[in-house]
């Protein structure tokens, strides 16, 4: 099999091409490195079934031969991350819809099989935990930039099962649910690899808010492989499904677990949300998901425990694990 991952140069696009191709498939990625990184696919430089292009998926021709080839699409090139998100609101909605419309629009033509990656932002304000699919999006105030991200993401989404409904395009849809590994950056925003740089460092590990936010941490190889597992899932069409594990932690609780595990002296300090993004910044007090239907479908369980995905990342940032 093709398999055309845009975005691929990202810290989950990379994950998913490594496992693509020791399934024996080939595997094509479109990056232009806004937010991924040339390293995250160093090592597959130069493997006869692996081929990359940096470019924008904006730029059409380009795009639209690399679907042509493929079998199949993964479209995960997106803005992201809280910082990037807060700092700029244009380039994050640009980003997701039109990248999202150039991908669907040139897949239609040949119908070929695409998946989008959304986020658990889309479930917003809501507070009906565990979060379902099928449960209601709760948009905060377009005056609060934070926003955009999801409603770009819930655009995205609403076009994709559009694409399906209308024009018969094979589209899956999924929600992750803070990925966490190797390779991941916290130049975005992004919370574990942030907090274990800054506890290797013995820097102070900086928690925002009063700490007791709640999140589930999903491992990337869990994650890639139930994206693996829903493109080759026919009744998959058509859905939506989150991904991610269930295992609830408060951010505070997070931090100190990072200190233990580094054997850190960091200092843990508490920064206001106004100081470390933008005045009256909200955010959802918990973000568990209801996994039970890409369970149901493919049989899909986390298997790697938090302590375990710390590691990773732990060993990774340490140079102990280069991949």
């Amino acid at each position: 099999m093709r398999v055309l991952i845009t975005g691929g140069a990202g810290f989950i696009g990379s994950h998913l091409a490594d496992a693509y191709l020791q399934r024996g498939d080939k595997v094509c990625v479109i990056d232009d490195l806004s937010t991924g990184c040339i390293e995250n696919i160093q090592h597959l430089k130069g493997k006869p079934n692996f081929e990359y292009t940096i470019d924008t998926v904006h730029n059409q021709p380009v795009t639209a031969e690399l679907v042509d080839q493929a079998d199949v699409v993964f479209h995960l090139a997106a803005a992201v991350g809280v910082k990037l998100i807060v700092e700029s609101p244009v380039r994050t909605i640009e980003t997701n819809v039109r990248g999202t419309e150039v991908v669907l629009s040139l897949a239609n033509k040949k119908k070929k099989k695409v998946l989008v990656a959304s986020t658990s932002e889309v479930y917003g304000l809501s507070s009906d935990i565990p979060f379902r699919e099928d449960g209601n999006l709760v948009m905060g105030a377009t005056t609060k930039g934070r926003w955009s991200y999801a409603c770009s993401k819930a655009i995205d989404e609403f076009l994709a099962l559009a694409y399906w409904r209308e024009k018969k395009l094979p589209t899956v849809v999924v929600r992750l649910f803070n990925t966490v590994g190797p390779r991941q950056t916290g130049q975005y925003g992004m919370v574990i690899p942030t907090f274990v740089k800054q506890a290797l460092a013995g820097r102070p590990i900086t928690v925002y808010g009063d700490g007791k936010q709640s999140r589930c941490f999903g491992y990337v190889g869990d994650v890639v492989g139930a994206l693996i597992n829903l493109m080759d899932h026919k009744d998959a069409v058509g859905n939506v499904f989150n991904i991610g594990s269930n295992q609830e932690i408060t951010i505070l609780q997070l931090a100190e677990r990072v200190k233990e595990l580094t054997q850190s002296d960091s200092e843990i300090v508490f920064v206001p949300y106004d100081e470390a993004y933008e005045e009256g910044f909200e955010d959802m007090p918990r973000r568990i998901p209801d996994i039970s239907k890409i369970h149901g479908l493919v049989g899909f369980e986390p298997k790697m425990n938090l302590d375990g995905i710390l590691q990773t990342v732990i060993d990774f940032q340490s140079g102990r694990n280069l991949r």
